[in-house]
């Protein structure tokens, strides 16, 4: 039987350092590709520069944080995506977040624009949506959007079943391990519209993650639906690259 190899959808690459031994152990782990998200214009640039030197293997999304939207900084921000739309496979992290002290018509302002860019460059969305998840669900349902994830999903089962009835994803990570509400969504989506990631280097339990740690989602999932770790990993692979339009079967 060949060894199962597994996608992380969604790393924070450019925050974590000593990045290259930790790359290197992903890989040994059966990690085939990264996709690194950024959160800013800096973050970005690190992301961009992140992929560079590992082609191949870290595909980037370029992003524009809720958590980091200043409005002198808006232009800039939304001006660096468009003009390097054709260097990401995806735009994200990107979305609207209700628990920050960001002025919710301003966020879905600059989510409105976001939107048209992903239409306008047929870019797969990333999607954060903390206390947000109709409303984001509304806007790129109404926006065009063909393709998103909702990354990390933990909200109501209703609306995940309109999130799979219109065609979009959902993401696990290694919060399976202990969040009920993420358990509960992973249980009843689809293994074919669901990614793997790990959000990694987010802390779970006492420590940070890594690429690697994808696998934990892997198992996770396994043990949810009842399957063996190999086929969660064929399936959520190939739906990956689906997803990124192939360009992840690169590796």
């Amino acid at each position: 039987m060949s060894v199962p190899e597994f996608i992380d959808g969604h790393a924070h690459l450019d925050a974590i350092s000593s990045l290259d031994p930790i790359l290197a152990e992903a890989r040994v782990a059966g990690v085939e590709a990264i996709i690194a998200v950024g959160m800013n214009r800096e973050s970005n640039e690190k992301t961009l520069a992140i992929a560079e030197r590992h082609k191949g293997f870290v595909f980037p999304a370029l992003g524009y944080h809720p958590w980091e939207i200043r409005e002198p900084e808006i232009a800039g921000n939304l001006e660096f995506l468009a003009s390097n739309m054709d260097r990401a496979v995806a735009i994200g992290e990107v979305g609207i977040d209700y628990k920050i002290r960001v002025k919710k018509a301003l966020q879905r302002e600059v989510f409105g624009e976001i939107i048209r860019l992903a239409v306008r460059h047929d870019k797969p969305l990333i999607l954060h949506c903390r206390f947000s998840h109709e409303r984001v669900f509304d806007m790129i349902g109404e926006g065009g959007v063909k393709k998103a994830v909702f990354h990390w999903y933990s909200g109501s089962l209703d609306l995940l079943r309109h999130i799979v009835a219109a065609g979009y994803h959902i993401s696990a990570t290694p919060a399976l391990c202990y969040s009920e509400a993420h358990r509960r969504a992973i249980e009843a989506a689809p293994l074919e519209r669901i990614l793997l990631e790990t959000d990694c280097p987010v802390v779970y339990g006492e420590r940070e993650s890594r690429p690697r740690d994808v696998l934990t989602t892997a198992r996770e999932v396994a043990g949810i639906k009842g399957l063996r770790i190999e086929e969660v990993a064929a399936v959520t692979s190939r739906t990956t690259r689906q997803f990124y339009g192939g360009l992840v079967s690169e590796v």
